[in-house]
């Protein structure tokens, strides 16, 4: 791991945090954006940004792929997929009110997640779901859907573990920017109609992976047909 560049990247997170702002929504989306990134063959990624209406109706989709260049290091995400999470959320035609991200956004070591950084550099009110814990500790919640349990950091309360769906495993759960615990908690419960995630992450998750997958195919068809040499 280059020390250098990840050091830069800690003093930036530990500058931007100090934008970071978590205050209640005062009115109910009416677009609500999820993203989801996949990196497939040649470390070529595909961002999918999903948006819904509170009534989880799709109002637009957009697949936007980018080459990612710094590696996968615990506590560094947004810096490897935060360009291209943005670029996908400003391709739609329409401007969301709440965007979820793959990831954390408090609950984080230097409480500065990839949702986080979305909302301070887009400033608008983000929140990260994670599909396991990054730090501090996490009780499991009840085994019903909609029970929780606090995720704490340092005896801080940064997020929520969540019972999305009865009998399976809890979601975490963390503000970004511009929501509370709360607000984050309850969007995400409303928009988990039928699975463990929300409804527009499972999208973006398949478009993205769809996506990596046919260029996957697409070029295995080539080499097959290119000439031998």
């Amino acid at each position: 791991m280059p020390t250098e560049r990840f050091r830069r990247f800690r003093e930036l997170q530990e500058n931007l945090r100090e934008r970071v702002r978590l205050v209640p929504m005062l009115t109910k989306p009416r677009c609500i954006v999820a993203v989801d990134l996949h990196v497939g063959r040649g470390s070529l990624g595909h961002a999918a940004a999903v948006a819904v209406n509170a009534s989880g109706e799709t109002l637009d989709r957009v697949v936007v792929p980018q080459q990612i260049e710094i590696p996968y290091v615990p506590g560094f995400l947004s810096f490897r997929e935060l360009p291209l999470c943005i670029a996908a959320v400003e391709r739609l035609s329409i401007q969301p009110d709440v965007v979820l991200l793959d990831g954390h956004g408090i609950a984080h070591p230097r409480r500065f997640g990839i949702a986080c950084h979305f909302g301070v550099e887009m400033n608008v009110p983000a929140i990260g779901i994670a599909k396991s814990l990054l730090t501090g500790e996490g009780r499991e919640p009840g085994r019903e859907r909609g029970e929780t349990a606090d995720l704490v950091l340092d005896g801080e309360v940064v997020g929520k573990s969540v019972r999305t769906r009865s009998g399976v495993k809890p979601l975490y759960i963390s503000p970004g920017h511009l929501v509370t615990i709360e607000n984050a908690v309850d969007l995400v419960l409303s928009l988990c109609t039928r699975f463990r995630l929300p409804e527009p992450s499972r999208e973006a998750h398949r478009l993205a992976r769809e996506a990596a997958r046919d260029l996957t195919i697409e070029a295995a068809g080539q080499n097959q047909s290119s000439p031998a040499g």
